[in-house]
């Protein structure tokens, strides 16, 4: 477990104020605003959601289905109210909060080598650190607020990773996230085609193994997440599905369409070799509805969560 060269990621961010403490040491306040936390928060102010527009900003970087969901998930942080330091549990290659949040996010902490040094191009954090989640190198109640944008699904201990993030934060801060929930596996399009056709074995056996190809562990109902949250010290404020059946189809044949920005990745080392409007325009158009869609969706394959340490 080793942070990600704090010495020279201090010096580069210099602007952002002093790098955090690690668990050991004493903890420092960062130099960025700090704002009350809204209890009630939700979507506080949907003109927010409107203020960028988002799924153009991903489809530049991203494969359109990835794009599609993130772009969603980008704009309900906008209403959020999220005190600093802000700790994000899976920043990955930090691609997601650069385009997400107008000011830098204090920490960003993932285990994964190459992504870690790849979020630092993209500028968004002040601090990343290299570790486990179920290890944090934070002192008790140092960060005010958290988030973990569609990470805890892909994390087998997520239970130690929960009371963790919960020991670092502090009493009565926000804890964020969003995760696939119990319609994922159960609406998608080629799995309900089998189910029809009376190919249910067929069927399950497409689930499982989109589900292992999605590296989900967890696809879980609120009642399941209300349970595990208590027990890691959690309450549930607040959550609401999105992504209806026909955005998660889109997102599901998107895993094959997408084949040639796979292709543009392995030659050129992007996904979108041209990331322009006049060559995003068609597949902007197409997924504006899906990015569009109200909240909640009933039957929505997502669930955003917005919680709290009690």
């Amino acid at each position: 477990m080793t942070a990600t060269n704090k010495s020279e990621v201090g010096n580069r961010e210099s602007g952002a104020g002093r790098t955090p403490a690690p668990r050991s040491g004493r903890a420092t306040r960062l130099s960025v605003e700090t704002r009350t936390p809204n209890p009630n928060s939700r979507i506080s102010d949907p003109e927010k959601r409107k203020s960028k527009d988002f799924l153009f900003l991903h489809l530049r970087a991203l494969p359109f289905f990835r794009a599609l969901l993130r772009a969603v998930e980008s704009s309900y942080y906008q209403g959020l109210d999220l005190p600093a330091p802000v700790y994000d549990v899976g920043c990955g290659d930090g691609h997601f909060a650069s385009l997400t949040f107008e000011q830098k996010i204090d920490v960003g902490l993932d285990p994964w080598h190459e992504q870690i040094h790849e979020a630092r191009k993209h500028e968004g954090y002040s601090l990343l650190v290299e570790a486990d989640a179920a290890q944090s190198p934070f002192q008790d109640g140092f960060f005010a607020s958290g988030f973990s944008n569609s990470v805890l699904e892909h994390i087998p201990h997520l239970e130690a990773v929960l009371v963790e993030t919960a020991r670092v934060l502090k009493p009565g801060a926000p804890f964020v996230f969003c995760v696939p929930n119990q319609n994922f596996l159960k609406h998608l399009s080629i799995a309900q085609f089998f189910d029809r056709v009376g190919l249910k074995w067929l069927a399950g056996c497409y689930r499982t193994l989109f589900n292992k190809i999605s590296r989900h562990y967890h696809c879980d109902d609120p009642a399941t997440w209300e349970r595990r949250l208590a027990g890691a010290g959690f309450k549930i404020e607040n959550y609401w599905h999105y992504f209806s059946p026909s955005a998660l189809a889109a997102l599901e044949w998107g895993h094959y369409l997408g084949l040639p920005s796979w292709i543009c990745r392995m030659i050129f080392g992007r996904w979108i070799l041209v990331p322009q409007r006049w060559n995003l325009a068609l597949p902007h158009r197409l997924l504006r509805r899906y990015y569009n869609e109200p909240i909640p969706q009933g039957h929505g394959a997502y669930t955003f969560y917005v919680t709290r340490r009690v």
